[in-house]
């Protein structure tokens, strides 16, 4: 994953009085607000400009409207706010100036809705008797103590036969005042396309839009993002990738489509799609103590589920910078899928790491999902040489016997290309050399996101080799291990691990990666873990990736270099330690229970979500704190006096 492509939070909405909200649609073309206009009421979706300003007591607005139905379920409007706190109240009244001529109310609360925000707001109003082709007025106004505007948005432009819309502006006009030339955006007893959550979004708080994704759809060869904008008071049905609106009506993707489609809920398509996930995690195992970190795990294979292409391509997010697969991530879901027993998905990945690996045994830094090549000239990273046979090991040892072996020969030729290289690319003093590490920049000097990697994989692919009776390639991997164990020790270890050999780039979080299930821990890693995590944590309770000091992370805490410590502290059996680690990482998901990439100053969900590698890490180290751990590549054996 590219720790190096920091995102800034998504431009909020304009919440001003006049203006266009960032995230607001384009306007109708002429044909549609003609139909609009010629609906059972007179409404429209318009809402280009917060046309008025209805905070109390001074502000208020209404819209006419007629309907030709005798019942009144809903109305809902387009509503802006600034105000985190207070409540907006919309009323259906006979006489517009006249609360004693309300026929049907209610109230929203601005903080259950998730605070300041903007879009559609749906108001509840039972089952209100009304005279078929009559005029009524559809008033709302707002009550907060905060100075920030609230304000009903709408259009200037014209809409063929909409009736009058009025701003209450006490100071301004004294009282009602028709604007023939403004329109309010409403709809009246709005039913499917016209309910929020499937063409238009519901009101959306600001601060979701934090992150640039918020879930993933899913056929099994397509995928497509669901928008922040779309999740809110959204959920997925259980057990499935098939999202639940809040109109009642589902949204998935369908057999062989690009696109999501939106259904009636237990349409046969999306159905059929629901139980086949479902049998997908039956298949398997869910680890997890308790019900709400098993649905987090489930949630989160059912992700990298759907970030894992047909190919065996494993992207690391689903938004365009992240659309690639990269040797790390794809290793540690390979991982994952094998310690749950998702054995095809795993060899999947693996087949594509051999299909990708370049002629001199290493990776690109990562490769488009096709296959076809990197798609710049990113530095490519040496720790995949590392972390792809450590995957491979701990694919194999999870996989069920029958046939394994033969599966894990055709892996080999990749095991040795890359254990090959690593092993000459280690000096004199047992290190290897300059490389970017998983925060994909360079450094000057050999780092430890790098040396521990490589040190996992040469264990692992000595094992491997040994099992299949190549004793040279074993024996030869065998003593490149002893050498850069030797060389971490000597270099990293009176440092605490520190992120380079010269001591000068500060704590990093892959001092987690000389511990189990990576290497087995050295002597003093408990007290570097401990210190290290104490340099890194942020006020929001996560982590810093490091504290290097020519480069900043700000206030984002990275939930993988968070996780990585709830892993390694299973492994050394801290589970105290990893249990406080992974609540706090759990408690970080979504409203739809996706793990983000990265949790900004405010505690809040940024970057995209979810990210396939955080995915992984919470479903090892759920696996490892319930008891099932994964095994660590042994180390070798000393080497005997005198070679």
């Amino acid at each position: 994953m590219a720790f190096a492509r920091t995102v800034l939070p998504a431009t909020l909405l304009s919440l001003a009085l006049t203006g266009v909200p960032a995230a607001a649609p384009a306007a109708l073309p002429a044909s549609d607000a003609a139909a609009s206009a010629a609906a059972p009421y007179d409404g429209q979706v318009r809402h280009e400009s917060a046309l008025f300003s209805v905070k109390a007591p001074g502000n208020a607005a209404a819209q006419e409207f007629t309907v030709e139905g005798t019942r009144l379920s809903r109305v809902s409007v387009w509503l802006g706010s600034a105000a985190a706190t207070g409540t907006v109240t919309a009323q259906v009244r006979r006489v517009r100036s006249d609360a004693g001529s309300t026929i049907a109310s209610a109230t929203a609360d601005l903080a259950a809705l998730g605070g300041a925000g903007a879009g559609w707001v749906e108001f509840p109003l039972g089952d209100a008797e009304v005279t078929a082709g009559g005029t009524y007025h559809l008033f709302v106004q707002a009550t907060t103590a905060e100075a920030g505007p609230v304000a009903w948005y709408g259009t200037r432009q014209a809409v063929p036969g909409s009736l009058t819309s009025w701003n209450y502006d006490r100071a301004y006009w004294g009282g009602w005042h028709a604007d023939d030339s403004a329109r309010l955006a409403f709809h009246v007893n709005p039913a499917g396309g016209r309910r929020c959550g499937e063409t238009e979004p519901c009101y959306v708080p600001s601060s979701a839009l934090a992150a640039r994704t918020a879930g993933l759809l899913t056929n099994g060869v397509a995928t497509e993002a669901v928008l922040p904008s779309f999740a809110v008071a959204a959920s997925y049905v259980d057990g499935s990738n098939v999202l639940r609106l809040p109109s009642g009506r589902w949204r998935y993707l369908p057999a062989g489509a690009a696109e999501s489609a939106v259904v009636e809920a237990g349409d046969a398509g999306a159905l059929a799609q629901v139980e086949e996930s479902r049998a997908w995690l039956a298949g398997g195992r869910v680890p997890g103590s308790g019900a709400e970190q098993r649905a987090a795990v489930q949630r989160a294979l059912l992700s990298m589920r759907a970030l894992l292409k047909p190919n065996g391509a494993f992207a690391a997010g689903w938004s365009p910078p992240w659309e690639y697969s990269w040797p790390r991530d794809g290793a540690f879901a390979a991982a994952a899928f094998a310690v749950t027993g998702h054995d095809e998905e795993a060899y999947r990945i693996l087949e594509y790491d051999a299909r990708t690996q370049r002629a001199d045994g290493t990776w690109e830094a990562r490769t488009k999902l096709d296959g076809s090549g990197p798609p710049d000239g990113r530095k490519w990273q040496l720790d995949g040489n590392g972390w792809v046979p450590w995957a491979t090991w701990q694919w194999y040892r999870a996989a069920p016997a029958a046939g394994r072996e033969e599966r894990l020969r055709g892996l080999y030729p990749m095991v040795r290309a890359a254990a090959d290289f690593a092993a000459r690319s280690l000096g004199p003093d047992g290190l290897p050399p300059a490389s970017p590490d998983y925060w994909e920049l360079d450094t000057s000097t050999a780092n430890i996101g790098t040396a521990a990697p490589l040190l996992a994989g040469l264990n692992a692919s000595a094992d491997l080799a040994a099992r299949l009776g190549a004793d040279g390639d074993a024996e030869r991997w065998a003593a490149a291990s002893r050498r850069l164990s030797a060389g971490i020790a000597a270099a990293f270890a009176p440092l605490g691990y520190q992120r380079t050999v010269d001591g000068e780039h500060g704590r990093d979080s892959a001092v987690a990666f000389m511990a189990p299930p990576f290497n087995t821990a050295p002597p003093g890693l408990g007290e570097a873990l401990d210190s290290t995590h104490r340099a890194l944590l942020l006020p929001n309770g996560g982590l810093s990736p490091g504290n290097d000091p020519d480069f900043s992370w700000g206030s984002y805490a990275w939930t993988a270099s968070t996780s990585f410590f709830a892993l390694a502290w299973a492994g050394t059996g801290e589970r105290a330690k990893a249990g406080r680690v992974l609540d706090w990482v759990l408690s970080k998901r979504n409203g739809l229970g996706e793990l983000p990439e990265t949790v900004n100053g405010a505690g809040l969900p940024s970057s995209v979500a979810p990210l396939g590698w955080t995915d992984a890490l919470v479903v090892l180290t759920a696996a490892a704190l319930q008891g099932s751990p994964q095994p660590t590549p042994p180390a070798p054996e000393p080497a005997p006096a005198g070679r």
